[in-house]
């Protein structure tokens, strides 16, 4: 009868032990269903004013713009074909999940390239509610131009702050308040998180943490990526107790009340151009003032063929959403030596003030989508031919030929 107590006892302790390590699968986005499950913005930039039109799903996919290439992996770009005049505004692409993310979940981003260049502004982030900052704001990766490394932050309404660098958070804290413009940032040290470093290395996996006791954001290079993600498959659980130390800890104990300031979150993807990060003067001049003439970030990057936007896409083999109905564990390990380190401190854009979304009030005056088909640079995968369109186009140019000479 004791053995069998103490086998019993045994039994429910190793159960608690994995309940607390384990997050289980709930939504994977990958191969041709990847963006099923996703929302397309379909609308001008009226959240940071930047420079491009957020093509609807029909659009994306008929331009390009979206689509499963050769490899199975997802890609979403800014047009690169097209010639643009002043004041148009250049296509891209946002995405939305149809689902919301509770306290208590964990996503993985495996992404094997991420836009950059000059005016060039990416994001992978998280969005609480329709009123921002009411439901909080993730910032897994964002970063303009070209800067070295990523950018984490926090945004939220008056209350949450980032005061307490943990001792194990790899990353260099910038700004404490997470009610400010910027957010309350984190600057990521190690090498190769973004721009022409990230590419070169294969990419690399980002992970974020949702829970009670904090926020918690790694990156991993690609040779680093540990072994419980690496070993993982589209249907398995996850275990994070061996990932080391985050590059941002964002811990609740830091004056931060996560299930305060934080709803439900969607995921979303973007890229934009310029706006009111990327093509701050005192921002952009810096590191990108030589890349034409007038020193201005739409008139040197936006307007012309589009031809410098050959590196301004994601390339995503996978995303991964997890949720856990137990308690998991605080990340903890120790920080390791950052070989190489970014120096952050002299690059322009860490940390910017950035204008919050209650401020913007500018009217669309910019390029809408072209209803012909176009299937963009080495397009493949999910788009489709409006044929009925296409017929209309070519009886219109026709009847216009027609009458002009007779």
């Amino acid at each position: 009868m004791q053995l069998l107590q103490i086998t019993s006892t045994l039994t429910v302790f190793c159960g608690l032990l994995v309940l607390t390590r384990a997050y289980d699968l709930v939504r994977d986005y990958s191969g041709i269903t990847f963006f099923d499950e996703w929302d397309f913005f379909g609308s001008w930039d009226n959240l940071t004013l930047g420079d491009v039109y957020w093509l609807d799903e029909s659009d994306a996919f008929s331009q390009g713009l979206a689509y499963i290439n050769s490899a199975g992996n997802a890609v979403i770009k800014v047009d690169n074909t097209h010639s643009i005049q002043s004041p148009q505004k250049r296509n891209s692409v946002r995405i939305t999940t149809k689902d919301s993310y509770a306290v208590g979940s964990l996503w993985i981003f495996d992404l094997v390239h991420v836009p950059f260049g000059c005016s060039v502004w990416p994001a992978v982030w998280t969005l609480g509610g329709p009123t921002w900052p009411e439901g909080g704001e993730i910032d897994v990766l964002e970063a303009i131009n070209l800067m070295p490394s990523n950018q984490m932050a926090l945004h939220t309404t008056s209350g949450c702050f980032h005061n307490y660098t943990p001792p194990n958070q790899l990353g260099a804290t910038l700004v404490t308040d997470c009610s400010t413009a910027a957010g309350c940032t984190v600057g990521e040290l190690q090498p190769n998180s973004y721009g022409s470093g990230f590419a070169a290395m294969g990419g690399g996996v980002f992970a974020a943490q949702f829970d009670v006791a904090g926020i918690f954001i790694w990156f991993w290079s690609r040779a680093n990526i540990p072994s419980s993600i690496t070993q993982s498959n589209s249907s398995s659980s996850i275990d994070i107790s061996q990932w080391g130390p985050p590059s941002a800890s964002y811990l609740a104990a830091d004056q931060c009340d996560i299930t305060e300031f934080f709803t439900p979150q969607q995921l979303i993807i973007d890229i934009t151009l310029c706006g009111n990060w990327a093509g701050l003067p005192e921002v952009y001049f810096p590191a990108c003032g030589d890349k034409g003439p007038t020193g201005i970030c739409y008139n040197d990057n936006v307007v012309g063929d589009g031809s410098n936007y050959d590196d301004a896409y994601f390339e995503i083999p996978y995303i991964r959403a997890y949720t856990t109905g137990g308690v998991v564990p605080t990340p903890t390990a120790a920080p390791f030596d950052i070989i190489s380190k970014v120096d952050i401190s002299t690059y322009p854009g860490y940390g910017s003030v950035t204008i919050p979304l209650s401020a913007v009030t500018a009217l669309d005056t910019g390029l809408h989508p072209s209803p012909m088909f176009y299937p963009g640079n080495g397009a493949s995968g999910r788009y489709q031919v409006d044929f009925g369109l296409m017929i209309w186009w070519v009886l219109s140019i026709g009847a216009i030929i027609f009458i002009r000479l007779a």
